[in-house]
């Protein structure tokens, strides 16, 4: 059978959504030694899927042929054991535009990182083999991708224009996950699970290193170190339909999500990831600061807080048994001062590194500074009732710290910290 026009490359540098007409960057070619062959790389998982395969497969490279792209189709077999992996092989003998990656192991964010890793395409799809998604929504999916709008793209079941038919059991489910992972992970994304997504090449090969599932948490969890990382996540509401032969295990799936949860909050709140240096690479939003969510950064503020509080009254306490009332304030608000921006720098506002540390540190005591003519007015003012009680100055100074604490929010959400580009 001849070449199908979706094959072609010289019409993928012609597109004319690129807003630099189809030259490839500097920065795409930091992360691929090689152009792209085609534009659109579709790959779709199965395992034992030999039923739905074919007829899948067909109904996608009709779509495909709509598009003023070139694409391909690539079927990742994960260890079928049914006759997936022959039907597979021959889908991919009789069209050029259809190729096979067969994997030892089970597991959709394995096949995902393998193909996506490998792949030479500009823009990298991914979808369901049940074809759940209306195939009209892949259009709107990729287009912000390959014009640069945009670093990745999802379908969305859950915004309020999408159409779904589907059971109150399966609704219910869906619903309560993507309610806790924003309400866990403080994410914005609608949708973290619906089997239609594209990425970037240079996006993929940036963020996947990352990504530690293997499974169906794998979704989720790109998408929110993604957003950490400062990326656009472009959504697209879609029409979507049930597929009431689902095999996946709830149960199960429901505890591996609930495990990575809490292995991926950890993993932000420790700051292990370089999420800052993703960003830096792909030219985006900078990570540091800002990159957290307001009711996140609050509450980590507010922890903070009080161990500074409970530090600087002790620090003051100790203090004041060698010195007066406003020295031991002075050298307290001091060492609890550079402590406090050390720790909201990395705990509450997810900077990493020594890169503008001590810049940091200078602004910490700029504000320092203020709360000091605040508490030392507080002093003052209370020594001037003739008041010289320790517990009296430590609640006044408490009171004192405490309104010097919300100034502090501000200046380092706002100013410090603040998102720069």
């Amino acid at each position: 059978m001849g070449r199908s026009h979706l094959h072609r490359p010289d019409r993928r540098r012609r597109d004319p959504l690129r807003p630099d007409g189809g030259v490839v960057t500097a920065l795409e070619t930091a992360y691929e030694p090689a152009l792209a062959t085609v534009t659109l790389d579709v790959v779709i998982p199965v395992h034992n899927e030999e039923a739905d395969l074919e007829a899948s497969v067909e109904r996608v490279r009709a779509q495909l042929a709509r598009l003023p792209w070139s694409a391909r189709v690539t079927i990742a077999d994960n260890a079928s054991t049914d006759g997936t992996a022959v039907l597979a092989r021959r889908l991919a003998h009789r069209h050029d535009d259809v190729r096979v990656v067969h994997l030892a192991e089970k597991g959709r964010g394995r096949a995902l990182k393998k193909v996506w890793t490998e792949s030479d395409a500009e823009v990298l799809v991914y979808m369901d083999v049940d074809l759940s998604t209306d195939l009209k929504a892949l259009l709107p999916l990729v287009a912000p991708l390959l014009s640069g709008h945009s670093d990745l793209a999802i379908g969305s079941r859950l915004r309020h224009d999408a159409r779904v038919v589907r059971g109150p059991k399966r609704e219910v489910i869906s619903r309560g996950y993507n309610l806790l992972v924003r309400g866990t992970l403080r994410t914005r994304f609608s949708d973290a699970q619906c089997g239609f997504k594209a990425i970037r090449r240079d996006v993929a090969r940036a963020v996947l290193p990352l990504v530690e599932d293997d499974a169906w948490f794998f979704d989720t969890e790109l998408l929110v170190l993604a957003e950490r990382a400062g990326l656009r996540i472009h959504e697209v509401p879609v029409d979507w339909v049930d597929d009431p032969d689902s095999r996946v295990d709830l149960a199960r799936t429901a505890y591996d999500d609930v495990r990575g949860i809490l292995r991926l909050g950890r993993s932000l709140l420790t700051g292990r990831l370089p999420l800052a240096e993703v960003s830096e690479r792909l030219g985006r939003a900078s990570a540091d600061a800002g990159a957290g969510r307001l009711g996140l950064q609050v509450a980590l503020f507010a922890l903070v807080g009080v161990a500074s509080t409970v530090a600087y009254a002790a620090l003051f306490l100790l203090l004041r048994g060698w010195t007066g009332a406003q020295s031991a304030n002075l050298l307290a608000l001091l060492l609890t001062a550079v402590g406090n921006t050390a720790a909201n720098r990395r705990l509450t506002f997810g900077v990493r590194g020594r890169r503008h540390a001590l810049r940091h540190q200078v602004q910490g005591l700029l504000v320092f500074g203020v709360g000091l003519a605040v508490t030392s007015t507080a002093i003052a003012a209370l020594h001037a009732t003739g008041t010289t009680h320790r517990a009296v100055e430590v609640v006044v100074l408490t009171a004192a710290n405490l309104a010097v604490t919300v100034m502090r929010f501000v200046t380092m959400r706002t100013w410090m910290f603040a998102r720069r580009r």
